[in-house]
């Protein structure tokens, strides 16, 4: 059964920067290796064209995309903009669209990429130029929630998603950190610094009981950023290796027990140390296969 997309593809040079691409063929290579994921388990996403891209983004921000120009809608990038990197993005969103579809299929699935939230409908922003999440919700086209717990609030989403009732955007992040000013997302709680596993797991867990109070999901997007580490080089939490497992496995297991079809997607990450970027994020893949197995 296959249940991971990646791509060699998605290695690609960001220049002098804090966003390391080598990542993902980092987690994929000790997956592999652990023995956790099989060749025959992945899926590669295609390359897909920007007029497929139409659903979320405005044409005139799809246009300055084709033709690689520096405007006032790419220019709020911090990342470069050329045609490996554009082709980079094109891919993640088919990455994120075709994990979504095993997810329906098989009750869960891994994107070893994606998770561009930043990006608005009409502009760039953070390092992201296409918002990933989006376009595999209007794909799917069902009623979704999007659990995104990176350090970094989801403003491109929950802003693309501000008057659709059909999707709750749920962000947990540092308060005091880009963005600022953030979006309204269906529910956001924003974090002080320095915070700990046990108080974020807790308010972590009060806030999905209360979501599936009052919101009913037909399917779930997973947006599980490495970032809230406690040794990440752009945020202050302080989670440990240990308590992101467990908020893994917190976010999880909700799916399962509730029998909700589940994505993950990576998002961010910016740890000191790389093997621990990978080591997080590969957690999460052994988690989600683990609950699910």
């Amino acid at each position: 059964m296959k249940w991971f997309v990646y791509s060699n593809k998605y290695v690609v040079d960001f220049g002098n920067h804090p966003f390391r691409t080598t990542k993902y063929r980092g987690v994929y290579e000790k997956l592999v290796k652990e023995g956790t994921l099989r060749e025959d388990e992945v899926l590669e996403p295609d390359m897909i064209t920007l007029d497929e891209l139409l659903i979320v983004h405005t044409r005139e921000y799809i246009e300055d995309l084709r033709n690689l120009r520096i405007t006032k809608r790419t220019a709020y990038s911090e990342i470069p903009l050329n045609k490996e990197i554009l082709e980079l993005f094109l891919l993640a969103c088919n990455g994120t669209y075709k994990a979504s579809l095993l997810a329906l299929e098989n009750g869960y699935a891994f994107h070893c990429g994606g998770g561009f939230h930043h990006a608005y409908e009409d502009h760039a922003e953070g390092f992201c130029y296409l918002n990933d999440i989006a376009y595999a919700i209007r794909k799917i086209n069902l009623k979704t929630l999007v659990i995104d717990l990176d350090v970094h609030q989801g403003n491109g989403t929950a802003h693309i998603f501000r008057s659709d009732s059909n999707v709750f955007t749920f962000s947990m992040h540092q308060e005091w950190l880009y963005p600022i000013p953030k979006e309204k997302s269906s529910l956001d709680i924003g974090l002080e610094e320095n915070i700990d596993d046990e108080e974020y797991l807790k308010i972590l867990i009060d806030a999905l009981d209360n979501i599936f109070k009052k919101f009913s999901p037909e399917f779930i997007i997973y947006v599980a950023g490495a970032d809230v580490y406690y040794d990440d080089m752009l945020a202050n939490l302080s989670l440990t290796i240990e308590g992101i497992k467990k908020r893994d496995e917190i976010v999880i297991k909700s799916a399962y027990e509730r029998k909700i079809p589940i994505v993950v997607v990576l998002a961010g990450g910016y740890s000191r140390k790389f093997e621990d970027l990978v080591k997080i994020h590969s957690n999460t893949a052994k988690v989600l296969k683990e609950v699910f197995l």
